[in-house]
């Protein structure tokens, strides 16, 4: 029987995969259960789009960094929908407001990115890889310690950040630099054999650093944990399946533990006392989390009711897509136009350059919600959706993401392609890409200002200490007779 063969094959020339209608089939069927399940063809259309970006986004090399972020992206699009299906609770945005118009502009927005995404990286040719390009970068004991030096510096470059304006998103993103280290030893103890032990102790740690900040700073470790793994994944091992069962739930739990203990935890940062004692939050999160873990099963149901509607990023970007054009005109472009500003002009270079907006006042400007801002120390998140929502309705709204699609794609594959150490590349790619794309709920001036300020400060980095491993190590000589890359006798 005839099979249809993918045309978006990956970049680097590796084999398309053959999909043969029974896959089709299975999918169609899927997408129909779901339907009934849920009683809304939204929930079709939701795991058509993941089928899509699972589909067409696979990585060429290492882990699938694009198809995890846009997955991210699409569970802060459909969470509810899926919450209500599979539990009948009703969360406040399915009651307060009018949430299917904007879940189908969420995923309208996870496709347009998604295909400029793929359209961008193919303007971009593979790389001409040396014969040596697989070896590691460099050996385990260099590895730990520069990975040590970057969780002992990490805090006090953040500091140093904040006293420096004009520096201050430049010498951040470097401190990312912690998580590229960290995904390598994640890969290396995923490659072949899983070595869950070290990973566990590891990611433990990471997240016990984590849950000391005032941010759930435990969520990027475990993300490294899980693109590592999802790379070597092999659905035939055992082993690989508990690895990456056991850090979902984890996932989970922590994120639904987080939501409950967190209030609590944040008001004890009002003493300057412990807001600089990582002892004293240790302490403080240990003692929370024991009795978050002795409470009754209703009150953490109440938590993980808490936890998806905080996940479902949806409820106020549907109250601006009511108001508008009804109420309120759109901007016809401003709110980018001022984002794009934003992000060609470095501070360096710009001193006097405005503050950026908090998204809380977009919020109560356009929903005419009164929410908590910038006095109360918070910022209620809009996102780019609802900006391009707000700028120029649909369907023009999915053109600048398409566009910013393309623009990350082609980066994305001119850093695989200058960058020689696969390993290097793959640690900047997954880092970069990752924090740059995942949130939805990301305002289109801070997701232009951290994707051009990654590139430019850690991909330079990158860059840079990938020449310096090159100099140091001779090429191996090249034998006259080898073939050429992507050449095979006949």
């Amino acid at each position: 029987m005839a099979t249809h063969v993918d045309p978006m094959a990956a970049t680097s020339g590796a084999r398309a995969r053959a999909v043969s209608p029974g896959h089709y089939a299975g999918l169609g069927v899927t997408c129909g259960a779901a339907w009934l399940l849920a009683g809304d063809w939204i929930a079709a259309a939701a795991l058509a789009v993941l089928w899509l970006v699972w589909r067409y986004l696979r990585a060429a090399e290492g882990p699938p960094v694009l198809a995890m972020a846009l997955t991210f992206q699409w569970v802060q699009v459909t969470a509810g929908v899926w919450y209500l299906a599979a539990t009948g609770i009703r969360l406040p945005a399915v009651d307060l407001s009018d949430y299917r118009p904007m879940v189908l502009i969420g995923l309208g927005c996870v496709v347009a990115l998604g295909v400029g995404l793929k359209a961008g990286m193919r303007l971009v040719p593979a790389a001409n890889l040396p014969a040596d390009a697989e070896r590691p970068a460099f050996g385990w004991p260099a590895l730990i310690a520069a990975y040590l030096a970057s969780v002992a510096l990490t805090g006090s470059l953040q500091e140093i950040a904040w006293e420096i304006p004009s520096l201050t998103q430049g010498i951040l993103a470097l401190t990312y630099a912690r998580f590229a280290l960290l995904f390598l030893m994640f890969r290396r103890l995923s490659q072949g054999r899983v070595r869950i032990g070290w990973i566990a102790a590891i990611l433990g740690a990471e997240v016990v650093l984590g849950f000391t900040g005032y941010f759930a700073g435990f969520r990027e470790p475990m993300m490294m944990a899980a693109m590592a793994l999802t790379g070597a994944f092999d659905r035939k091992k055992l082993a690989h399946w508990i690895a990456l069962g056991i850090l979902a739930v984890t996932m989970v739990l922590s994120g639904v533990m987080w939501m409950g203990i967190r209030s609590e935890y944040r008001r004890d940062f009002e003493s300057q006392v412990f807001a600089q004692s990582r002892e004293a939050r240790l302490d403080r999160i240990g003692t929370l989390s024991s009795r978050w873990i002795d409470r009754s099963p209703g009150e953490i149901l109440s938590d993980v009711d808490l936890f998806v509607d905080r996940l479902w990023a949806v409820y106020y970007p549907a109250l601006a897509v009511s108001r508008i054009p009804a109420t309120i005109p759109h901007e016809d472009g401003e709110l980018l136009w001022d984002a794009v500003v934003h992000a060609l002009t470095p501070r360096f270079l710009f001193p006097d350059k405005p503050v950026v907006e908090s998204d809380s006042e977009k919020v109560r400007r356009y929903t005419g919600m009164l929410v908590a801002g910038p006095d109360e120390n918070t910022s209620i998140a809009f996102g780019y959706a609802a900006e391009g929502y707000v700028d120029f309705g649909v369907p023009w709204m999915f053109l600048p993401v398409l566009v910013f699609g393309v623009v990350m794609g082609a980066a994305l594959q001119g850093l695989m392609r200058v960058v020689r150490h696969r390993e290097l590349a793959i640690a900047a790619v997954t880092v970069i890409f990752w924090l740059s794309l995942y949130l939805f709920e990301r305002s289109w001036i801070n997701m232009l200002g951290l994707s051009l300020t990654l590139i430019a400060y850690l991909g330079t980095a990158t860059v840079v200490v990938d020449r310096l491993l090159r100099l140091r190590r001779p090429a191996p000589a090249r034998s006259p007779f080898a073939l050429a890359p992507g050449r095979h006798p006949r």
